[in-house]
């Protein structure tokens, strides 16, 4: 019982302590692979942070829309190498549609797995992990609903369709679907001016001709965001003061704003680090107890031993094998509970934030370092149980006999 205890102790804490390193190497990636090529955000005064996850990373709601026109102002900036607007609104089943550019594609570098990219109003392009998991193909036709719940109110004035399929980018990207910013403007204007119950379903002659301009004309119009890439580092520096001085929107940072996340998620980390050691040295104690408590119960077969021709330092190393068994046992167990953890935390993270973390992947040089550390913690559990061993008195152990 006490060797099961100390196996399972070592597994809970290796368990632990893989996760741990998983999910920050894997989380560190993925914000990082997401904001390449981004310098500054251009949006709505607010929350910095809040405007980097809703506007970069899609896991929050953004603080609020900026004039399209004032933006574009920006936008055509000497300064800006690529600017790439964002218009966000509904949602296909909980996944979030997004108004922007074809450049949107290669800056994550997406290609265009089937079919073609968006050109007209409510054409759309489907990332690969949308495209899976409810096997949508090319050709087909939905409806969006309202605002970021997948129970929001449907939008049945008009459909998209479904023109292409984006390959596999591992990145943001692959849970959105894309279509231009004017999609986005057509079907909120479309609903504001949808005819209420028992009137016609469409409009007529100069009404039609109006409400065809309107959508199509850019004044009046909001985006939600714009991402931004500088030809050099100046406009990074002088930008977020110079927005907020002279206009209502903010621009924020990726790299500040992700920085103080890192610093903020890194406590907890490392607070659960440090309670997961905390159990490592408890689980070697109990080996240490295990092994103390089991040397005193066999020192009659280890004189037996000694009577046979075994000598004292095979006696030492018999006791330390046997501690470096259950460590070893210990560790396998662990990595493995590891990664069936993370397998489920990668589930719901998937459905809350359409965030998923890969189990199978290893980090190799922390996983090393913990794998040393769990044979140190088994060699010094058995240092007293193996020297108590070492120094055996057969004679007298066997007239005690």
């Amino acid at each position: 019982m006490s060797t099961i205890l100390s196996i399972i102790l070592l597994t809970a804490s290796v368990a632990i302590i893989t996760v741990l390193i998983l999910l920050q190497k894997q989380f560190e990636e993925q914000f990082s692979s997401n904001a390449d090529d981004i310098d500054l955000v251009l949006g709505a005064q607010g929350s910095p942070l809040q405007l980097i996850l809703s506007s970069v990373y899609q896991i929050d709601a953004p603080p609020g829309n900026i004039d399209y026109t004032e933006a574009k102002t920006w936008m055509q900036h000497p300064f800006v190498k690529t600017a790439i607007p964002l218009a966000f609104g509904d949602n296909y089943l909980g996944f979030k549609i997004v108004g922007t550019t074809p450049k949107y594609l290669d800056k994550f570098g997406a290609k265009i797995e089937s079919g073609t990219v968006f050109k007209n109003n409510f054409e759309v392009v489907v990332g690969s992990e949308i495209a899976t998991k409810l096997n949508i193909k090319v050709g087909a036709t939905f409806f969006g609903s309202h605002g970021d719940a997948k129970e929001g109110e449907k939008h049945e004035e008009a459909a998209y369709k479904v023109v292409g399929i984006a390959s596999k980018t591992g990145k943001v990207i692959d849970n959105l679907i894309l279509s231009n910013i004017q999609s986005v403007w057509a079907m909120h204007d479309t609903h504001e001016h949808a005819p209420v119950h028992g009137e016609e379903g469409h409009v007529h002659g100069e009404d039609e001709e109006h409400h065809a301009d309107t959508v199509n004309s850019e004044e009046g119009k909001e985006i939600t965001a714009v991402l931004l890439k500088f030809r050099n580092k100046m406009g990074i520096v002088l930008w977020p003061r110079l927005i907020a001085q002279n206009t209502k929107m903010q621009a924020a940072s990726p790299a500040i704003e992700i920085n103080r996340l890192f610093t903020l998620f890194g406590i907890g980390l490392e607070a659960l680090t440090y309670l997961a050691y905390g159990i490592m040295l408890i689980s070697g104690i109990s080996i240490f107890i295990a092994l103390f408590n089991t040397l005193k119960e066999r020192k009659y077969e280890f004189a037996l031993l000694r009577v046979n021709g075994a000598s004292r330092l095979q006696l030492l190393k018999l006791v330390i094998i046997e501690s470096l068994v259950l460590c070893i046992i210990g560790f396998i167990f662990g990595t493995v509970l590891g990664r069936v953890a993370l397998l489920f935390i990668s589930q719901s993270s998937d459905e809350a934030f359409k965030i998923a973390f890969d189990p199978f992947g290893f980090v190799w040089e922390k996983e090393g370092v913990l794998f040393i550390i769990t044979i140190f913690v088994g060699v010094l559990a058995a240092v007293i149980p193996a020297v108590k061993a070492y120094r055996l008195n057969i004679s007298k152990v066997l007239a005690n006999a």
